[in-house]
């Protein structure tokens, strides 16, 4: 059974909330194990704000790296059909040769860090046309200021946005901009019992 996908409790947990939707739209709710969940949050939230708070500046490069590696180590121990890839810096794109596009064209998802006012995660879960299906996990009933990101409460178990290619590949603040190309980051995630293999989609027939 798959849930509903969830927002974040406060202005910080972005990362680990994106993580976890990940995983329930990859697997079934039965097959996601309680200590995944604690560990994903046990090694998030790990930035200290400026006054010293542990937390208040959200999840860091390096715990979305460990947690990256750490879900494809239990895929390769057999623990769950879980294969996770870390990419950092240039590879970090949308586009026809982006291994985020490539993914979400074969059943994986991607949790991608962006700008949303702040650096923010959220969730890549499919491309319709040129655009990509998100998941934000900032709750907005909307409009948005920009007419073009179309927000949607009718698939809480995929996405809540559908965002136009050209937001991503700024390197700017700008809203859903992934920003500098040398600082991106992305987690790219399948269940390998729903993967697809290139020769199963369309694309690489033609």
């Amino acid at each position: 059974m798959k849930n509903p996908l969830h927002y974040q409790l406060s202005e910080y947990d972005c990362g680990p909330t994106s993580l976890l939707n990940a995983l329930s739209v990859l697997f079934e709710r039965e097959d996601i194990a309680p200590d995944i969940i604690r560990n994903v949050m046990l090694y998030s939230l790990d930035c200290y704000g400026s006054e010293g708070s542990q937390g208040k500046s959200g999840t860091s490069h390096i715990a979305m790296m460990f947690l990256s590696g750490w879900l494809d180590g239990l895929g390769k121990a057999g623990y769950m059909p879980v294969s996770s890839r870390y990419l950092r810096g240039k590879k970090v794109f949308i586009g026809e040769d982006s291994l985020i596009n490539d993914a979400l064209k074969r059943n994986g998802v991607a949790v991608v860090r962006l700008y949303y006012d702040v650096e923010h995660y959220v969730l890549l879960t499919g491309v319709q046309g040129e655009s990509v299906l998100m998941f934000d996990p900032y709750y907005e009933t909307g409009p948005l200021p920009q007419s073009d990101i179309h927000i949607t409460l009718d698939h809480p178990t995929r996405y809540n946005r559908v965002v136009p290619f050209s937001y991503f590949n700024k390197e700017t603040c700008d809203m859903y901009s992934l920003g500098d190309a040398h600082s991106r980051e992305a987690v790219i995630l399948f269940n390998e019992n729903t993967k697809l293999t290139q020769e199963d989609t369309i694309e690489y027939f033609i």
